[in-house]
């Protein structure tokens, strides 16, 4: 004799129904993608986590590297990522809002809200990418030595950093051949940086009152700074002007850290700006009522844990690379 034994009965797909873990399939299917997703940016993190406390003594100083707010000059320590971050964590919000509002089946709550979510993305990546072009044009410039250790410049009369344009000297040269106008040379020779370093040496000599900072940190935690006797002996071990960030040089210190800056937050960039462009689909799809006639709004509630994992590996990310 055969019997049939049931575990619940059918509800609709918003409740998850009678699926396993109370999900339904798409909900199930983001959750492995987000826990993939998760590992891949563990591996990251810990690959950076072990760099950094390798070279701990070398390591850029946060506070020194992210000091910029677009359209004001001066130093601000962490404020325009702290407001990036602000604004990311408000869309998570808004994020939240427009899943309750799908639960209550209020179609114009949920559109606004996701609308606002939207923006909130949208002012987030171009933060980002705005923060890139800062720190890959630099701020002051350093000297690299042969053993790729970078070597910055500071007033001995106020502490604070010297840009290389401040005191470097204008020696005439051929330099001029390399101008855009004479084309071929514009092609064939690499970029050259705004001063030379027979600028910078010629200048720093002449000039009393800088002295330059090594990258190693001392034990008050700040970079150590030489006097002006150790400064002229290690002036002859420079080889090249630094200016920016990139993936060979970093004038803020060890190269690794821009490695990890852009790979890890271009990782999580690329995460941002894709959830962004669904966003915007599934807004539209609220606009024109599509959820409505399905009779739920589980698809606002699947990108809504796509956009709250962004969201918190943003989290982790800003841990690692600008408090800790």
């Amino acid at each position: 004799m055969n019997s049939t034994v049931t575990t619940g009965t059918e509800t609709s797909v918003w409740g998850g129904g009678n699926q396993p873990l109370g999900a339904s399939y798409g909900k199930l299917m983001m959750w492995f993608f987000l826990v993939s997703d998760a590992l891949t940016f563990s591996g990251f993190l810990a690959a950076y986590g072990f760099s950094r406390f390798k070279f701990i003594e070398t390591w850029p100083i946060a506070d020194e590297v992210f000091t910029h707010v677009p359209f004001f000059h001066g130093n601000y320590p962490m404020i325009y990522v702290a407001l990036m971050t602000f604004v990311l964590i408000m869309s998570s919000v808004t994020m939240v809002l427009a899943v309750d509002a799908g639960h209550k089946m209020k179609q114009n709550a949920v559109t606004w809200y996701m609308f606002a979510t939207v923006i909130g993305g949208i002012i987030f990546v171009g933060s980002q990418a705005w923060e890139w072009g800062t720190f890959i044009k630099g701020d002051h410039g350093a000297l690299e030595t042969k053993g790729g250790r970078i070597l910055q410049f500071v007033k001995a009369d106020t502490g604070e950093r010297a840009s290389l344009a401040d005191f470097a000297a204008s020696i005439p040269s051929d330099r001029i051949i390399h101008e855009r106008k004479n084309g071929l040379w514009f092609f064939q020779e690499p970029t050259l940086t705004s001063v030379s370093l027979e600028d910078v040496v010629e200048g720093f000599k002449a000039d009393s009152n800088i002295l330059i900072r090594t990258e190693q940190i001392n034990e008050e935690g700040e970079k150590t700074l030489l006097d002006r006797k150790a400064s002229l002996a290690k002036l002859a071990d420079a080889t090249q002007v630094v200016e920016g960030a990139n993936l060979i040089h970093n004038e803020y210190g060890s190269r690794l850290f821009a490695d990890f800056f852009f790979f890890i937050t271009g990782f999580h960039g690329f995460h941002v700006f894709s959830g962004v462009v669904i966003n915007i689909i599934i807004f539209f799809n609220v606009v024109i009522g599509t959820y409505e006639r399905r009779g739920h709004y589980e698809m606002v509630e699947k990108v809504g844990l796509y956009w709250h994992f962004v969201d918190l590996v943003w989290v982790f990310v800003f841990t690692f690379f600008y408090l800790v």
